[in-house]
């Protein structure tokens, strides 16, 4: 009993012998007063106290023989600006204190930093990230933090990768909120992607107020969005964007700093409804000291926390520089005296704050969050990690430095960069799925004829369509040329049973305006009454409305062709020519001439025979009389011209194919009241009627070039058509195929051809550049 008596009795004197020996020391050290503001009931303020206390023990443990101490004198902000400003005054009124931490929020801060700038009291925030708080503004104003202007250029690099063209912005209507929105919108246009819409949400907003927003969006058919939230509001919207069904495949979320850096502490449920969200936040290096105090606050944190990292290498900062400024003591210059504790009029001025913000300024050293050094007054940015919530957990993904993207980042600190293809690896999306989302929608006619311009097959292990042919050939061509990704995906219109067509073109391009796709790829025509509901890109084939009609029978099978190359009056002349030559040379030649003479009958053959024998030469009489001669050089002058004539004519008729078409014009097959055919579920119908004035009793469609071959060769006395009217591309097709039987003739109907097809506000357009 006695023995026990005396180690109590011992332990009570070495305990007394402690305390007298600490006091001993703190009465030798000189005393610093630092104003701390923070929001005691916001999860980072709760845990921002526990980290500025622990660097204020951490510290001064490791230097223990610092002749300055440093002590915290905290105020609750309770979350209001007013409160924070009271707070902020009394600290630096009534506390002296020559330096604050804080306050938490941007909106806090505007009006506590102008204070600082009076009393030349250094505010230092490890929070207020806003880009409208800017120490260039204030000399008293210190960040030790990042900015949040400088993770702009991260996501629009994400953006750019994905090859997300639109995106919506949602934000808290707050100073925080609000104060990126106008970089975010340049770094968008800057890269060729479009904002939409911007979704602003007031702080005060209810979630039934939420929930209508999401709602209001969801109509929209947007599928990518940026959140630009504190992490209280962020928790909020991402439990209702679920219940939305905005959390599901075909959705992509991305998530600035702000909420990036509370993902780990919130609640598991919020955590489950932000699967497959993508998150910026600022790289923090690996470290003894991290994994030490990491260890140590486990119980606290899931994991280590980038403000409170930020609020532990603040506390440092302050305590390095109070050291190394040499500060004796703490005096402020009084103005004027008043009991006020709110009266701004008496706020003195620090005597030791322009050195202790120097101080300050120069401090460097390796923090808990990496390398603790202000440029311009705030921290600078080195690399951000680009991180993926899979689960409760964040898998890391991918980094950022002024470099560009990469997927890792090596222990020397260099970037290691890889192909455009591989940027980042691979993140699983709303749904589970690694299927990027935003793909392009692209609708495919389902045609069997004319297959050359557009065709549908499908594979038979995946069932995946597969679609060919000239129009998938020149969208293929440019997609693979654009300077950035656009996934797309085709889905045929038919119907899912027969997978047959599901209707004409123009209930095709409908679905574009009734929102199932996104755009159309096929042989389109450019039509002015679609532009009321689709726009166009420019054409890729030429255009043009034609008439092809039935040939004649070819002259070559006439046996009276020979008679063709000379009409019935120069066969006359002619014919005459001959007899009245033949008889001159007679009267000329048969006084001296015994081949001349005979009886009558030998002298006309003679006459008939001298004539035509001039044509080959072949005469046997040798005219005597020089005027004889004369008139025969004449006369084979005159035969050697004929017959060179007849003999190319001839020789045309019987080589060069003749054209002879059934009709010639619209007007001849009008007025015969005959029947005219068109493509099956083609513009060409409207056509016909409107601009041609054609009845429907006299219209047929035909589905293939061998129904059009049938048609016009079976002629509209056999229940044929006169002619078929189809666009130039397809015409040229049917020609090739049958071009001896069949001939385009009549005007050429002005179209503007084919193009792509898609609404007017659609990425789609602006991805081509056609637009």
């Amino acid at each position: 009993m006695r023995m026990a008596k005396q180690k109590s009795f011992f332990s009570f004197l070495c305990f007394l012998l402690v305390i007298l020996w600490s006091e001993q020391v703190t009465m030798g050290k000189v005393i610093i007063r630092v104003g701390v503001v923070l929001d005691m009931n916001s999860a980072v303020g709760k845990m921002a106290e526990s980290c500025i206390s622990a660097a204020v023990n951490d510290f001064y443990a490791r230097n223990a023989d610092y002749r300055t101490r440093i002590s915290l004198v905290t105020r609750d902000s309770k979350g209001d600006v007013v409160t924070a400003a009271s707070a902020a005054l009394d600290l630096m009124k009534n506390e002296e204190v020559e330096a604050i931490i804080g306050p938490q929020r941007s909106s806090e801060a505007k009006f506590v930093i102008e204070l600082g700038a009076k009393t030349q009291v250094p505010i230092l925030s490890f929070s207020a990230t806003s880009p409208a708080l800017t120490p260039v503004q204030s000399n008293y104003f210190i960040r030790t933090a990042q900015s949040d202007s400088p993770q702009v250029k991260v996501i629009a690099s994400i953006v750019k990768t994905y090859g997300w063209r639109e995106i919506v912005l949602i934000y808290e209507g707050t100073e925080y909120g609000v104060a990126l929105v106008p970089y975010l919108l340049n770094a968008f246009h800057a890269i060729g992607t479009r904002v939409p819409y911007e979704s602003c949400i007031p702080s005060a907003s209810d979630d039934t107020e939420i929930m209508s927003e999401l709602h209001k969006i969801k109509k929209m058919q947007e599928s990518v969005f940026l959140v630009h939230m504190t992490a209280s509001m962020g928790s909020r919207l991402f439990l209702l964007a679920e219940s939305a069904g905005m959390m599901s495949e075909g959705y992509a979320w991305l998530v600035t700093t702000g909420l990036s850096t509370l993902v780990d502490p919130v609640d598991a449920k919020v955590m489950d409804s932000m699967e497959g969200v993508l998150g910026v936040k600022p790289y923090v290096p690996k470290s003894i000291e991290l994994e030490g105090f990491k260890s140590r606050w486990k119980n606290n944190f899931n994991s280590e926390n980038l403000f409170g990292l930020w609020a532990y290498d603040t506390v440092w900062a302050i305590a390095m520089a109070v050291e190394r400024a040499g500060i004796v003591h703490s005096s402020f210059l009084k103005q004027n005296a008043s009991n006020m504790s709110v009266d701004l009029a008496a706020l003195g001025i620090s005597e030791m704050g322009p050195r202790f913000l120097k101080s300050i300024l120069n401090t460097t050293f390796d923090g808990l969050s990496g390398k603790f050094q202000l440029v311009k007054g705030e921290m600078a940015p080195f690399a951000f990690e680009i991180f993926n919530v899979v689960g409760r957990s964040e898998r890391v993904i991918g980094y950022w430095t002024e470099k560009g993207l990469s997927q890792s980042l090596d222990s020397s600190s260099k970037i290691s960069h890889s192909n455009s293809k591989t940027k980042l690896k691979q993140p699983i999306w709303p749904g589970g799925t690694i299927q990027q989302p935003k793909k392009l929608r692209i609708g495919v006619p389902v045609r069997s004829d004319f297959s050359e311009f557009i065709k549908v097959e499908w594979d038979q292990q995946s069932n995946e369509p597969i679609v060919s042919g000239f129009s998938a050939e020149v969208f293929f061509a440019v997609h693979d040329i654009l300077p950035f990704p656009l996934p797309y995906e085709f889905i045929p219109f038919m119907n899912k049973s027969s997978r047959e067509s599901a209707g004409t073109y123009d209930n095709l391009l409908r679905q574009i305006k009734l929102q199932e796709f996104d755009a159309v790829v096929g042989d389109t025509t450019i039509v002015a009454y679609r532009s009321s509901y689709v726009d166009f890109t420019l054409p890729y084939s030429e255009s043009g409305v034609t008439m092809v009609v039935l040939m004649k029978r070819d002259e070559r099978d006439n046996m009276w062709i020979f008679l063709k190359p000379l009409s019935p009056k120069l066969w006359l002349v002619t014919g005459l020519a001959f007899f009245v030559t033949g008889l001159v040379v007679w009267v000329l030649e048969h006084r001296t001439n015994t081949e001349f003479r005979g009886t009558p009958e030998q002298q006309l053959g003679t006459v008939m025979w001298f004539s035509f024998s001039t044509l080959v030469f072949a005469h046997r009489e040798r005219p005597e009389n020089n005027l004889t001669k004369f008139v025969l050089i004449i006369w084979i002058f005159v035969v050697l011209i004929i017959s060179q004539s007849y003999t190319a004519s001839l020789a045309s008729m019987l080589t060069v194919q003749q054209m002879h078409p059934a009709f010639v014009d619209v007007t001849e097959i009008k007025r015969n009241n005959y029947s005219v055919g068109h493509q099956k579920d083609s513009f060409v119908k409207d056509f016909l009627k409107k601009e041609l004035d054609f009845n429907d009793t006299m219209l047929r469609e035909y589905s293939t070039p061998e129904e059009f071959h049938d048609a016009l060769s079976s002629g509209p006395q056999k229940g044929g058509v006169a002619a078929i009217f189809d666009e130039i591309p397809y015409v040229r097709r049917f020609l090739d195929k049958y071009c001896s039987k069949f001939q385009m003739v009549g005007p050429t109907y002005q179209t503007d051809g084919f193009g792509f097809v898609s609404d007017s506000l659609s990425l789609f357009l602006k991805s081509l550049g056609f637009k």
